[in-house]
């Protein structure tokens, strides 16, 4: 039983801090295409929606997606997926594509909103750290109350 009082804040403290690593990298890819200089011009090739939730007590909850193509400076034909577009982007839109160079692209059609961003991703950090926090200290109070209080025989 002690066993599964520590594998289980264990697996939610390795999600949180997994989920800390995307935020913090898809945070770093955006505002570097942000900052590359480099822009193109983008087709929106698709939208679609993703669906989760709906079940017995939730809510459903909807995120729009946009595929979009654009051509790099080196001729290379770039496809990505971004999630939260404007839901008025439309197959067949031209957008701004802001984009990093090199074998490994990393692209974005948001309009720069590096503020806006930078708090969403610190405040999703900060609950992410409130999570692995509370783990941990559960860990070590159950440890203190009753490991220990079973060592003493009280």
């Amino acid at each position: 039983m002690d066993v599964l009082l520590y594998l289980v804040p264990g697996l939610i403290m390795g999600l949180a801090l997994f989920m800390a690593y995307r935020v913090t990298r898809r945070w770093l890819q955006v505002r570097g295409a942000w900052n590359s200089g480099l822009t193109a011009e983008g087709r929106c090739l698709r939208t679609f929606t993703t669906t989760h939730g709906g079940g017995h007590d939730s809510s459903v909850r909807t995120t729009l997606h946009h595929v979009y193509e654009f051509t790099a400076r080196d001729g290379r034909r770039i496809r990505f997926e971004e999630e939260g577009g404007p839901a008025t982007r439309l197959e067949g839109d031209f957008v701004t594509v802001y984009y990093t160079d090199g074998p490994q692209v990393a692209a974005t059609a948001h309009e720069p909103a590096r503020a806006k961003q930078a708090a969403a991703t610190f405040g999703i950090l900060a609950f992410l750290g409130v999570v692995v926090v509370f783990c941990v200290v559960f860990m070590v109070t159950y440890t203190e109350a009753f490991v220990t209080s079973d060592v003493s025989g009280y």
